[in-house]
């Protein structure tokens, strides 16, 4: 209709009279009023979950991973869910895979092993694929730890869960598969589908908790954990919810998954011999990342709620950082300008400027391009505050490999953690840094007590996605 047929239109309709004057066609619909001014809320971490290579529990893993222990070990056939397939069949697919080692998380019933009989064999819990199983643990971990156990229908509805994940059960998907080619379809279960759906880990525990609030899942790749946090973060702070449950999951340890990373030729290849010795973040001997597994959770909380109710602080979140790299499917851009925009965005919303930062937690997954790129970024951002040493920086990655979906929520607890007991977690495998390194630009190689008011955590994923989580001490 052309434009003076619309403006006769409108002036032959009856709309009541309008309060503000336009010059658009449209000028006699009466325009909106302004929506509620948004007063951004402070938020505040008040309990941590975490189940990872190095164990079940924050206790257990942060204890092994200050004092330089690993979870990466050889795989096995019996490690790569393929009990399906006939036991040649096993053997063959084994023996093609070019990588052989993995960051597995430890199982059985003694303290700091995770209880599968509880968490995947119970009855409530029959239904649920592993990757929802670590996050249903690492979230009660969390809850408790924050006490955090509402009764009332208005908390529970104040509430909310955000847990992503990277991949979600590939392994299920195999033996759907198999029942494909064996012509068994029938035998498919019912809950194939809740098994493999990536936001069923936010689901199972909003359900389990009846929590009401905002029910989010990021899937964001490498970056999923930082993300799920962040996302979280706004959610409290424009008012959506008062608490989240918030932070990240994986189980991709499967001959699918591993199959494919080895294709795409991003896995540790050269240490299969030698598993505690492949994750090698920022060293010149890396060749790829090591597989992982794990959940890391966290309980995000609006501050004057938190003191309310006199909950422990660990630590305020301070900036969120996104970016894209907008480059390529896998690879950063060489300047690392995707990391950089992410910390600078982080450091803006923060307030925070780039010399005040005490610990860095790297995304260095220990693959040949990323931990130099992501170096390159550090540099750039941090200037003379990093040239000069003052900076203290590591990727613990070396210890608890590349928890893919779960890496950004488990490296952001473990950022918290440095804050709150004064401890900087150390890069295992530096033999021969890198030649971007020198004397006073170096990660740090062992554990370090110091002071740690500020810390920031970095992750990174396929498609180019960024996050960085700035994290800063409550006292």
């Amino acid at each position: 209709m052309p434009l003076p047929s619309i403006r006769r239109l409108f002036a032959k309709s009856h709309f009541p009279p309008s309060r503000h004057v336009s010059s658009s066609p449209f000028s006699a619909i009466e325009a909106f009023d302004p929506p509620p001014v948004v007063h951004t809320r402070r938020v505040v971490v008040t309990g941590l979950g975490m189940v990872t290579p190095l164990g079940c529990g924050v206790k257990s893993t942060w204890t092994r991973l200050i004092e330089g222990g690993c979870g990466i070990i050889k795989l096995t056939p019996e490690d790569l869910q393929i009990n399906a397939f006939d036991p040649e069949t096993q053997l063959h697919i084994y023996d093609q895979l070019t990588s052989k080692v993995a960051a597995v998380v430890p199982r059985g019933t003694k303290p700091g092993e995770f209880n599968e009989e509880l968490w995947l064999n119970s009855k409530e819990h029959r239904s649920i694929s592993r990757f929802i199983g670590y996050a249903l643990c690492a979230a009660d971990e969390a809850l408790k730890d924050a006490n955090w156990m509402p009764s009332l229908q208005e908390q529970k509805e104040k509430t909310g869960v955000s847990i992503g994940g990277g991949i979600g059960s590939i392994s299920d998907v195999l033996d759907a598969a198999q029942l494909i080619c064996d012509k068994k379809l029938r035998r498919l279960s019912p809950f194939f589908i809740p098994r493999i759906l990536i936001n069923m880990a936010s689901g199972h525990v909003s359900m389990k908790y009846g929590f009401q609030g905002p029910n989010h899942a990021a899937v964001t790749a490498c970056a999923t954990g930082a993300h799920s946090i962040g996302d979280a973060v706004r959610m409290i702070q424009f008012g959506d919810s008062d608490v989240m449950v918030a932070g990240g999951t994986e189980s991709s340890i499967d001959a699918l998954s591993i199959a494919g990373f080895c294709r795409s030729r991003a896995l540790c290849t050269k240490y299969n011999s030698a598993p505690q010795e492949a994750s090698r973040p920022f060293d010149s001997g890396r060749d790829g990342f090591v597989i992982g597994e794990g959940s890391g959770v966290m309980v995000l909380e609006e501050l004057d709620h938190a003191l309310k109710r006199g909950a422990r602080i660990y630590a305020e979140v301070r900036g969120y950082g996104t970016s894209g790299d907008a480059h390529h499917i896998t690879q950063p851009h060489a300047s690392g300008r995707g990391a950089a925009l992410a910390m600078t965005r982080a450091f803006k919303q923060s307030g925070f400027h780039p010399y005040q930062v005490d610990y860095l937690n790297a995304h260095a997954t220990s693959t040949p391009l990323g931990d130099a790129v992501e170096a390159t970024a550090i540099k750039s951002v941090f200037a003379d505050h990093a040239l000069s040493g003052a900076l203290t920086f590591s990727s613990t990655k070396g210890a608890v490999g590349h928890l893919l979906g779960a890496a950004g929520a488990v490296e952001a607890i473990f950022s918290v953690l440095a804050i709150h007991t004064g401890v900087a977690p150390p890069s295992l495998n530096l033999k021969e840094p890198d030649p971007i390194f020198n004397d006073n630009f170096m990660p740090l190689t062992s554990s370090k007590q110091m002071p740690i008011r500020i810390a920031l955590s970095n992750s990174f994923g396929f498609g180019g996605t960024n996050a960085s989580l700035l994290f800063a001490s409550a006292a």
